[in-house]
């Protein structure tokens, strides 16, 4: 049996063909591309932390005037 034959040798083989082929970002590209998440995963728990407090506080005005 040939090395090549070995079907785990072919599988890297194979994979590290189609890694040269990939476009990779520039470091300037994965760096904008990292702050826009960043911003983005801020700016939704923001939002959510603000809806949630605005529920809370709605619920428990809620609770208050019915008990």
């Amino acid at each position: 049996m040939n090395l090549t034959d070995n079907p785990i040798v072919k599988y890297f083989s194979e994979a590290k063909t189609e890694l040269k082929k990939v476009a990779w970002p520039t470091r300037k590209e994965t760096l904008n591309y990292t702050l826009i998440v960043i911003g983005v995963c801020l700016g939704l728990a923001i939002f959510l932390g603000a809806v949630d407090f605005g529920l809370s506080k709605a619920l428990e005005l809620v609770l208050t005037k019915k008990a």
